[in-house]
């Protein structure tokens, strides 16, 4: 049995744009920025943002496809 695992490592948590309002491009949601992680997944690192919005129910995204809200 093979397991293939998705492991969180890392947190950027000088991110500058924390806690601040941020768009996601893929969806053109908003939210606060929560966190930014650096997951393994499948023997390759990615950056995963963490967005909540006003209802609460977050999701995730990559981090590249973020934009500060003016």
């Amino acid at each position: 049995m093979s397991s293939v695992g998705v492991g969180s490592f890392f947190h950027e948590d000088e991110h500058p744009w924390l806690h601040k309002t941020v768009r996601d491009i893929a969806s053109q949601a908003e939210g606060e920025l929560t966190a930014i992680v650096h997951e393994e997944t499948n023997g390759r690192t990615v950056r995963v943002a963490h967005i909540r919005p006003a209802s609460g129910i977050e999701w995730t995204t990559a981090a590249d496809n973020i934009q500060a809200v003016q």
